[in-house]
Formats: structure tokens, sequence, C-alpha cells
């Protein structure tokens, strides 16, 4: 049961108003499903792919996420948890970070923990396996029309480490089904994507807590 407020352009008020909406009783489709890419340096990308999800849940939508580089140990997926079943989180990472030796100096790599450092284009065989193994699956269930919507979070940096290559996301955007929305995110996205996108967002970053000393919080930024 939910209680909303509805505005009366009669009486020009608000009045409070208790709804039963149970999501198994939705069950829309999309007659178009778009390409939508969240990219830019700031802060909220994924965030606004969670939020889209969330929406979407709640018209009864199936919406399915696959978070790259990623461990699920976020508030957004202990949050994923609690809703019914048409909305499925899934991570592919490793616990630890990976990194081109090119891009940081060896000094410098003494300074950070958990990275595994390699050479430019040669990930860590068991992490490019593990990443391939799940986007193989996600193409199976994108064929079988099992979704209404698919969210690649950070889709981008699976790239950049060669774990998937650019020409398997092309193809697999190629090929989506008409009615399948696709959401890409992450920062630096490469430009065939979004040659490919109907819809673009750059989250620029203005001013951030992180430059001025300012731990991650918790609930907040993770």
């Amino acid at each position: 049961m939910l209680s909303i407020e509805i505005f009366s352009s009669q009486t020009g008020k608000y009045r409070l108003r208790r709804i039963a909406i149970h999501v198994c009783d939705l069950r829309l489709k999309i007659k178009e499903g778009l390409i939508e890419v969240y990219t830019g340096n700031g802060k909220g990308k994924t965030t606004a792919a969670f939020g889209l999800a969330f929406r979407a849940s709640g018209w009864g939508y199936k919406v399915y996420m696959l978070q790259f580089m990623k461990l699920g140990t976020y508030g957004e997926n202990r949050a994923a948890l609690k809703l019914p079943d048409n909305m499925t989180v899934k991570f592919v990472g490793m616990p630890y970070f990976i990194a081109w030796e090119e891009d940081m100096p060896v000094e410098d790599r003494k300074k950070v923990r958990n990275v595994r450092f390699c050479k430019k284009g040669v990930p860590p065989p068991e992490y490019r396996a593990k990443v391939q193994e799940e986007f193989s699956e996600l193409e199976k269930s994108i064929a079988s029309g099992q979704w209404d919507i698919i969210i690649l979070d950070e889709i981008n940096v699976a790239i950049y480490y060669n774990l998937l290559s650019l020409d398997q996301v092309l193809a697999m955007l190629d090929k989506k089904p008409g009615s399948l929305e696709v959401v890409l995110t992450g920062r630096k996205m490469p430009e065939e994507i979004m040659e490919r996108a109907d819809l673009i967002t750059e989250m620029l970053e203005i001013k951030h807590p992180y430059s001025k000393g300012y731990p991650a919080r918790r609930g907040i930024d993770f």
C-alpha cells in the first residue's frame, strides 16, 4: 500500500490518497529500446543507472545489471536484494584491482594496495576468463528475450583492461533486439559506442570533497 499526494487542479490543493500497487501485477513492454550512455569524470554514473533500474523495476520491467570490476559491496547492491525478482544485479570482479605498468611510475606503485600491475594489453588470464564467461551468458540471455533493460556498469573499464574487446560490445549493441533498452556507464566511453547511443549524459566534476581530503562515505559514496 502506498500513500501519495495528488494535486487537484480544481481545488488547487493536494490530497492524500492510498493506493495498492503490486509489482507482480504490472508487466510493461518497451516498444522501441534505445541505447543510453552515462559518462564523464563526475560522480553519479552508476547512481543514475541504478535510479533508472529502480524506476523501471517499479513498473514491472525486467532489469538486468552487470557490474564490471566490482564485487557487489556497495549500498545499492544491498538495496537491490530487497527488490522484487524482476530486477537482477550481478557483478564480475576480483578481490584486487588491475592497472597497466605503463600507467603508474614504479616509485608510486608502493603507495597503492591491492593492485596487480600488468603489462599493457595482458590482464590476468583468470580475470579475463571470468569476464568473458559472464559476458557470454549475458549475450545468451539477451537473445532469449528475457530482459527489457540491460545495464552494463563500468563496461568501458573492462574494455580498457582488455577483459572484453570493443568489437564484442559493438556486436552486442548492433544485434540487440529492437525492444531492448541498453545502458552503458563509465568515464572515457569509446567513441564507437557514443556514435551508437541515442542518449548521452556527461557527468562533469565541478567540485569534489576528495580534493579536500574527505574520505568516501558509506551510504553516500558507496
